[in-house]
């Protein structure tokens, strides 16, 4: 499912037009994404939550030339599924 498909899902459920239910998906998804940017965690009980976990900076090796490089330290989005949504997805 991609989202134009999510936004018109969201319309036949709530009875919104599709261009109110894409105004939602966009608000939603912008105030997750700015939630993670903070370093704030999004918790949706029965659903899941989505934060963000710190990755350190390591060494590695290019496998063409063998060379060792150096990766940086970042911070990567993680979504963990509740437990609700574990239970439905499995039966």
């Amino acid at each position: 499912m991609n989202k134009t498909e999510l936004s018109a899902a969201i319309a036949a459920k709530t009875g919104l037009t599709k261009k109110d239910a894409e105004a939602a998906l966009n608000a939603t998804v912008s105030v997750i994404s700015d939630a993670l940017k903070a370093d704030d965690k999004v918790l949706l009980v029965g659903f899941g939550s989505f934060e963000t976990k710190s990755r350190p900076a390591r060494k590695a090796r290019n496998p063409r030339t063998g060379e060792e490089i150096q990766i940086a330290a970042s911070k990567a989005p993680v979504f963990k599924a509740g437990k609700a949504l574990k239970e439905l997805v499995n039966g």
